[in-house]
């Protein structure tokens, strides 16, 4: 195979200077204006008289806050799946399936052939700041897999497809690219998660793979194939993939995967880079060391506004932009985008590391706070209090889902199910120190949840589940939303999909146990 790195590490060095004289607040603007030049049209841009918007502060105060909801019913829903000149110019040719993280209901997003090529220089940038890092890389002399959905897209009209994210960029890639792509065509079409995770992993050890990207989750699900597909091969990657360089991950917190990684990587050259790709664009990139922040991407058809989190749903909530960003507090993110999206709540919280160049850390999602009951837990202290019980019991993280308790007698109290899955057998008195040492941590990091647990009157103890290995990849699979695009919902506000979670929790438990703080 021809080894283009030397090209991509051209064009990287051009991109580097180009980064460095970026002017953030400027871009932004330049951004903004020629998103609503495009848009001025449609019948979104002649609702909010786009002609007459100069700069962010009109924009702010002509178009409103919107969520996925408000789009699908005032504008998309009514023409879909054949929207023309809605709220972008032109045929919608994709849409990105995206199934709800809490409720699970699908969403169907709006990709352009513009968002695709957002998408594109968002890649070859992440690829730059590898090579700029791992100068000696011949990342491009071999095979990048993305462990991503089928390629085989649902047709919806005539020209109007839809389907998983990385698989429209996988069906749309371009030809040059197309060499340096795995898996092949007839794994990449393939919808069944279950065949296409064997063929996979029989197939990819034989190829030379130089980059893997992904879900946490999901890798480790393809990692563990591999290991019981080729049992006298070893448990590293390394002994699999020999000149891997670079593992790209995303979509979920990686702290509680961290550990479990570290032993796949083990005696690997690879590097890990963060990146924050939801299915409404491509948002940052890490161009540093973990956990140092992701790099925004300023200048790829995104315009980007951060409100408190606080204030997401107050009545006129504070609109901040890149030019007047501040480190160290929680936003909402809303995107304004070359799909057509406009004042668009992603739904995730994020926190500014750096203002010059602008670097995020994603600490959640708006939906995952837990608080039935007034306890007021967020995502960020949810996922760290698990993660130390987890590393307090010596036992790796694989997935976890908790929801809400409710009283069902007169005289209860309500509470938290915790639905674990662990990389191994937990046995009962483990279980029960793991609960004991979630209620401590999160009355440690939460002063509310302290305060309803004060004397047990308020808030009772938390109970666990244990689910036996592949749990929540069976649960997912029953629901038909097993791979690559689909998460396990980590808090589950929806009382329908918890019961079904909770039902399912009861078959598939480690030997019927669970656990309470005494």
């Amino acid at each position: 195979m021809i080894d283009a790195t030397p090209l991509l590490r051209l064009y990287a060095g051009f991109r580097a200077w180009r980064l460095a004289a970026q002017d953030p607040a400027a871009i932004q603007q330049r951004t903004l204006r020629h998103l609503l030049r495009r848009a001025a049209a449609t019948r979104f841009g002649r609702d909010h008289d786009f002609r007459c918007i100069g700069d962010h502060r009109a924009f702010q105060a002509a178009v409103p806050l919107r969520r996925y909801e408000d789009f699908w019913s005032a504008y998309w829903q009514p023409a879909f799946p054949d929207l023309v000149d809605v709220s972008w110019p032109g045929r919608i040719p994709f849409f990105a399936e995206s199934s709800g993280t809490s409720s699970g209901a699908t969403k169907f997003i709006p990709v352009t052939s513009e968002m695709i090529r957002s998408n594109r220089q968002a890649g070859l940038d992440l690829l730059g700041y590898h090579l700029r890092q791992r100068p000696e890389s011949r990342v491009f002399a071999g095979h990048n897999l993305l462990l991503g959905g089928s390629t085989d897209l649902a047709e919806r009209a005539p020209g109007v497809k839809s389907g998983d994210l990385s698989g429209i960029a996988a069906a749309t890639v371009p030809g040059w690219v197309r060499r340096f792509a795995y898996p092949p065509p007839d794994i990449a079409r393939l919808k069944d998660w279950t065949e296409k995770m064997a063929r996979l992993a029989d197939a990819a050890p034989r190829a030379d793979i130089r980059s893997i990207s992904g879900t946490p989750s999901w890798l480790l699900l393809f990692f563990d194939e591999l290991a019981r597909r080729h049992p006298g091969q070893g448990a590293r990657l390394a002994d699999f993939f020999p000149k891997l360089e670079l593992l790209v991950h995303g979509g979920v917190n990686f702290a509680p995967y961290r550990a479990r990684f570290a032993e796949w990587l083990d005696g690997s050259r690879a590097e890990t880079r963060e990146v924050y790709a939801a299915s409404e664009g491509f948002i940052a990139s890490a161009d540093h060391g973990e956990g140092e922040g992701m790099r925004v991407n300023l200048d790829h058809g995104i315009f980007y506004e951060f409100v408190p989190v606080g204030e997401i749903d107050a009545a006129q909530p504070t609109r901040h932009w890149i030019g007047d960003i501040e480190t160290g507090i929680d936003y909402a993110p809303v995107l304004t985008t070359c799909a057509g999206l406009w004042a668009y709540i992603v739904g995730d919280v994020v926190r500014f590391v750096s203002r010059d160049p602008p670097r995020l850390l994603v600490t959640g999602r708006l939906s995952y706070t837990l608080s039935a009951f007034g306890e007021h837990l967020t995502g960020e202290e949810i996922e760290g209090a698990i993660t130390a019980a987890a590393t307090a019991i010596g036992a790796g993280l694989r997935d976890f889902s908790v929801g809400a308790l409710y009283p069902e007698k007169s005289g209860e109290i309500g509470g938290h199910l915790f639905i674990v899955e662990f990389e191994r057998a937990v046995v009962a008195d483990e279980l029960t120190r793991f609960a004991e040492m979630l209620d401590r941590d999160l009355m440690w990091r939460n002063l509310d949840y302290q305060a309803h647990r004060a004397g047990g009157f308020g808030l009772r103890p938390p109970a666990i589940i244990a689910l036996r290995q592949g749990g929540f990849a069976e649960w997912m699979r029953r629901r038909g939303r097993l791979g690559s695009q689909n998460k396990v919902p980590r808090v589950v506000a929806d009382p329908t999909l918890f019961a079904d979670l909770r039902e399912f929790a009861a078959e598939f438990n480690e030997s019927g146990r669970d656990a309470r703080v005494p």
